[in-house]
């Protein structure tokens, strides 16, 4: 019923054919009002053909940017969306590359710090030992070079029975101050030998890394605070923030350099994997 009843109305539904007929109809008009002039002919059927190319171009120029809006759309959403992702990637980037040149700074630092230690160790003198001897006694002091001149006598028989027994008397007083030295020497060994040495001791300050925000720092200061070695012992500490809500733990200690080593403090505080991402030495000072 539809298609009988548009099969009757005058309806143009091809765009092309009603453009085809306007232009035959303007030229029938045109041949009417002048038909003795080939050249107004000509002209106006080439007005007609400039405006149907006109409204043809102008009809597809709007098609086309109606149908490319959509896509534009999604490609600027798209363009924008991957300008943020490429910001925060770049942002995320420059914190990492912070954290590392300022972990390649304190690196630095710990390692000048333990060249200047030894190279100091190295070229200072051994030191040195003065040992007073006590001042000999009277009774045991040499006799003046005067008494061992030799008096001259007549008879030979005596003067060789008076160097004989001014001989035998030096050799007992000589041997008995060299006894007497040793002696004395060796209680003064025995006495220094007795005595504590100075004991050479370092206050490090460490930083304990957690592996992220969600980390208990109390568990984990309590965890490195059951370390306990002989010559080690815990001081003050505080949380420091890092970034993105992380918090390291700065704590100090003080060691004795001949009983414990900075590498086996670092291997007993790692031992807890699930508090503890890293250890490193902030500071390290000889006392």
């Amino acid at each position: 019923m539809a298609a009988s009843f548009l099969g009757t109305e005058k309806i143009w539904f091809d765009k092309c054919k009603y453009d085809d007929a306007e232009k035959q109809y303007y030229e029938r008009l045109s041949q009417k009002s002048a038909p003795n002039s080939q050249s107004q002919e000509d002209g106006a059927s080439t007005i007609l053909r400039d405006i149907a190319r006109a409204r043809e171009n102008i009809q597809k120029s709007l098609a086309g940017s109606a149908a490319a809006a959509p896509g534009t759309n999604g490609e600027n959403s798209e363009l924008l969306s991957r300008v943020a992702s490429l910001e925060y990637e770049n942002q995320s980037l420059q914190k990492v590359v912070k954290d590392l040149q300022s972990a390649i700074s304190k690196l630095e630092s710990r390692v000048t710090t333990l060249e200047k230690s030894s190279t100091s160790q190295a070229t200072a003198p051994p030191p040195v030992i003065v040992c007073k001897l006590p001042a000999p006694t009277p009774a045991l002091s040499c006799p003046p070079a005067a008494a061992l001149q030799l008096k001259p006598e007549e008879d030979d028989d005596d003067d060789d029975d008076d160097i004989d027994l001014f001989g035998s008397d030096e050799e007992q007083e000589d041997s008995e101050a060299a006894r007497i030295r040793e002696e004395r020497l060796r209680q003064y060994a025995e006495k220094k030998s007795k005595k504590p040495g100075v004991i050479a001791k370092s206050s490090i300050l460490l930083d304990v890394k957690p592996w992220d925000d969600e980390t208990d720092m109390a568990k984990l200061e309590e965890c490195v605070r059951t370390v306990q070695m002989d010559g080690l012992v815990w001081g003050s500490s505080k949380l420091v923030p890092v970034g993105y809500g992380i918090k390291k733990l700065q704590i100090q200690c003080v060691v004795e350099d001949d009983k414990v080593g900075t590498d086996t403090l670092e291997e007993e505080i790692t031992k807890f994997e699930d508090y503890v991402q890293s250890v490193d030495i902030a500071a390290f000072n000889k006392i």
